[in-house]
């Protein structure tokens, strides 16, 4: 089951959902809206490597926007800290800015129980497109689970900003 948009304010008001800052205008039917944060991170090497620790470079969103390139991966972030120990949370790009030709959140829009920080965006855009901190980016659904609650203790958890893959260090924790 789905909440609906009156069921998350009363979650978040009951302390099963936490969303700060809360608006009660970014509500929806269904979902949540969330608003993008000031700081993107975007790879600097040329190949990404899964394997390595890869450098990046740290972007600040100007009052008057960025503009993002087609051919770059961008990491954002949510301005809002989301989690849930009750809920499932999906994260899913506007519609509205879909249409903008923006891809928000493609490969990773489930987030586990117990997770609580600003969410990472990956946003990947089809052609230039000038975007601005706090613009309304994505919306977060929350779903009733089922079973024994295991709680996220995972490497991202009270992210703060941007964060960027840690995969290669998954690969060294297996070899050691």
């Amino acid at each position: 089951m789905i909440l609906t948009g009156p069921e998350i304010a009363e979650s978040v008001r009951a302390g099963q959902i936490e969303i700060s800052p809360f608006h009660a205008d970014q509500v929806n039917p269904n979902s949540y809206n969330v608003r993008l944060g000031d700081t993107l991170l975007s790879y600097r090497d040329e190949v990404v490597d899964a394997y390595q620790e890869n450098p990046t470079e740290e972007i600040r969103l100007p009052e008057d926007g960025f503009v993002l390139r087609p051919d770059r991966l961008y990491l954002g972030h949510t301005e809002e800290r989301v989690g849930s120990d009750v809920y499932v949370p999906l994260l899913f790009g506007r519609s509205s800015v879909g249409r903008l030709g923006l891809f928000v959140e493609i490969t990773a829009p489930i987030g586990d129980i117990g997770f609580h920080g600003q969410w990472t965006l990956m946003l990947s855009p089809v052609q230039p497109l000038r975007i601005y901190p706090g613009m309304k980016i994505g919306q977060i659904m929350f779903f009733v689970s089922c079973g024994e609650i295991d709680l996220y203790r995972g490497k991202y958890q009270s992210a703060i900003g941007p964060q960027e893959s840690r995969y290669w260090r998954d690969r060294l924790a297996a070899v050691s």
